[in-house]
């Protein structure tokens, strides 16, 4: 199922993209960069609302998107690692003894 999401909603990107009269190949690689279906549909909610002329703001929105997601990314991560650390301050480390 997730593949079948994929593929439509990439399907569905690169239809926007050459409606606006852009080449297919560029909505691919959008979606390709963009990595999630997702991300592809927000990008596709974008290409009909604003409905740009030039391929440079496509491409600027897909880098905005992409650095909007890689962001959260970081941001979840950093999140992961301080809880570890602060479980780690409050029980201490654990010898091999010890389990």
């Amino acid at each position: 199922m997730a593949e079948n999401e994929w593929t439509h909603a990439r399907d569905t990107l690169v239809g926007a993209v050459t409606d606006l009269g852009f080449p297919a190949e560029l909505g691919d690689a959008v979606a390709r960069h963009l990595g999630s279906p997702k991300a592809i549909r927000r990008m596709t909610q974008y290409l009909y609302y604003v409905q740009p002329n030039r391929a440079e703001l496509i491409v600027d929105e897909m880098l905005a998107i992409r650095s909007e997601i890689d962001a959260w990314k970081d941001k979840k991560g950093s999140r992961q690692a301080s809880i570890r650390y602060n479980e780690m301050l409050y029980y201490g480390l654990e010898d091999e003894e010890d389990q």
